[in-house]
């Protein structure tokens, strides 16, 4: 379900009290708007993006004590190669940069790092500091923060789809095998026990998928804020769940109450 929270600005997030049992278990946020912010600052577009790996570490951490289990960021999409040279380079070093400063305290909170995305094609340096901080944090049994990274919904399906075909071919499956669940399976987020987001977040005022989770996003609910990431917080982050717990979340049914919602 799309929605704009625009007219929910004014509640004062310290007094909402979230339903502990209606908790989203997989949020996934486009993380919009470190340019635009850092334009609006008269500032280089790099320091939104160092100010916005800021916000991640905060986001992370405010997630996982309200009780979210997987946390999935969109950091950088396969169009995104399209961007300066200078940029691509500066965001390629910020996995290094926030993994070194922060695993400590993913650690502390027990939060697992997940990476999903074509990772074989990222810079050297930037796949081993990815592969660090999954293996610091493999054996952490809370949240997943789950980076989307060199990612792309369309080619994540076109993947799956030849996964899928090639098993054919081998002779391992038939056609007529194929249902949604293979489909899942053969999806990038298959490992994690909640695959599909319950509650999407895009910052910046934008209203628009771009190329994120196509498959996993089915059934989850949109709700769009005008913050630029840089200046998203927990207190936003609480006002989009209580829009989130706002909703009867059918799932193509005809839910009367809360007991049906899931």
């Amino acid at each position: 379900m799309f929605f704009n929270d625009r007219h929910e600005k004014h509640v004062d997030t310290q007094s909402i009290e979230l339903d502990s049992e209606r908790i989203p278990k997989h949020i996934a946020i486009i993380m919009d708007g470190n340019g635009r912010w850092a334009k609006k600052q008269n500032l280089p577009r790099v320091s939104g993006h160092q100010r916005g790996m800021e916000v991640v570490k905060d986001i992370t951490k405010a997630a996982s004590d309200l009780g979210v289990k997987v946390l999935t960021l969109y950091a950088f999409s396969t169009e995104n190669w399209k961007r300066p040279d200078t940029e691509v380079g500066f965001l390629m070093k910020l996995p290094g940069r926030f993994f070194d400063t922060f695993v400590p305290d993913l650690i502390a909170n027990n939060i697992r790092v997940n990476v999903i995305g074509y990772i074989d094609q990222l810079p050297k340096h930037t796949q081993k500091a990815v592969n660090k901080a999954i293996e610091q944090t493999a054996n952490n049994t809370g949240m997943v923060l789950n980076f989307a990274l060199n990612y792309g919904g369309r080619a994540e399906i076109v993947s799956g789809v030849q996964q899928i075909a090639q098993r054919v071919l081998k002779g391992e499956i038939k056609p007529e095998d194929i249902d949604e669940h293979l489909v899942d399976q053969s999806m990038m987020t298959s490992s994690l026990e909640y695959a599909d987001p319950d509650l999407l977040i895009r910052t910046s005022g934008e209203e628009r998928l771009s190329n994120f989770l196509l498959w996993q996003v089915a059934y989850a609910e949109f709700v769009f804020v005008d913050e630029h990431w840089p200046e998203f917080t927990p207190a936003v982050l609480k006002r989009t769940i209580m829009t989130y717990q706002s909703r009867h979340r059918r799932f193509g049914g005809l839910a009367e109450n809360k007991s049906d919602q899931k």
